[in-house]
């Protein structure tokens, strides 16, 4: 459609010049006008000023003159429809509006990066935002871009695998990555090219095979995801223990505020003097009313139910539940 435009154009001008050098040629050699002087004539009769002319006309110039007005007037006009539709055609404003978007994207530090905007992809891009987020999304379709492009969404369009494209998402500044592309092959192709380009990526890949979480994992990948095994899993949990499920179901990590069940608080907000203190010494309980059900240790270990002596290490986080009011002073007092 671009190329049609441009060549529709390039014949636009080709056709003004035409009738422009038509009427130089013509006043200058039929009724002996001077070059300025014929010119100026062409440029009065192709634009419909109204100008009086040079010096009197003879008929036969009269006659030249109505035909090169008539001619004008729809070389002209054409040209006009054309370049009003090349510059209104729907890609140079999507090249517009995505020159907006990447001079946005260019200025991201520690952002997360989708690969691929399908089930998996919209999820995730959801938890994000909701947790106020900022993120950028890889996709190659064009019809998914444009289907949400009323949504404000970051989108980089292109094919993950290429570098060029990841660069364009800010890979060298994104703080992680997740790979949720159908395919274990481009999955795996996109973390070896992140893992090369950013070696302190922390990357997140979906996988559809288990054959595949091994070599993912290889590649570079720190999470391995597979939604389908998942959702069995879960299945035949509500077989086995039906209402620790739906207990679980009803816990709520994201979302509005009111509805949040579940909260992470790092180490630094909790002792922002950096001085390390045991979970009893805390007394979070008292002050926020929301209880301690998780410990994640520096080295990446996690405790369930942590003893109260247990004393908190720097880069260290802990793992809190409450009813939506509680979590939200939890909020309030440690600044989460």
């Amino acid at each position: 459609m671009n190329r049609l435009l441009q060549s529709k154009i390039t014949g636009a001008l080709v056709l003004l010049f035409a009738v422009f050098m038509a009427g130089v040629l013509g006043y200058r050699f039929y009724s002996e006008y001077s070059w300025v002087d014929s010119v100026y004539m062409t440029v009065i009769t192709i634009t419909t000023v109204g100008y009086g002319a040079v010096k009197p006309m003879s008929p036969n110039e009269k006659i030249f003159t109505s035909i090169l007005i008539v001619s004008s007037i729809f070389i002209v006009g054409y040209a006009i429809s054309v370049i009003t539709e090349y510059l209104l055609s729907k890609s140079n404003i999507g090249n517009l509006k995505q020159r907006k978007v990447q001079k946005i994207i260019d200025s991201l530090e520690n952002h997360v990066i989708v690969c691929g905007y399908g089930r998996n992809g919209k999820q995730a891009a959801q938890k994000l935002r909701d947790y106020k987020k900022d993120f950028v999304i890889v996709e190659k379709d064009e019809e998914v871009m444009e289907r949400f492009s009323e949504e404000e969404l970051l989108f980089v369009h292109g094919n993950a695998n290429e570098d060029e494209v990841l660069v364009r998402a800010g890979m060298e500044r994104a703080s992680t990555l997740i790979c949720a592309l159908p395919s274990d092959a481009d999955n795996l192709f996109v973390v070896l090219s992140a893992r090369q380009i950013n070696p302190n990526l922390k990357i997140i890949s979906r996988a559809t095979e288990e054959t595949s979480y091994q070599k993912l994992k290889l590649a570079g990948a720190d999470n391995v995801i597979m939604p389908d095994k998942i959702g069995g899993d879960h299945m035949a949990n509500l077989v086995v223990t039906p209402d620790l499920v739906e207990f679980l179901d009803n816990l709520s990590v994201s979302g509005e505020i009111d509805s949040i069940n579940v909260e992470q608080v790092p180490f630094e907000k909790i002792c922002p003097d950096g001085v390390e203190r045991a979970i009893l010494d805390l007394d979070i309980r008292k002050k926020t009313g929301c209880s301690v059900i998780g410990y994640r240790t520096p080295e990446g270990n996690y405790i369930v139910n942590p003893e109260p002596s247990m004393k908190l290490q720097k880069n260290s986080k802990l793992i809190l539940i409450g009813r939506p009011n509680q979590i939200e002073h939890l909020k309030q007092v440690y600044g989460v």
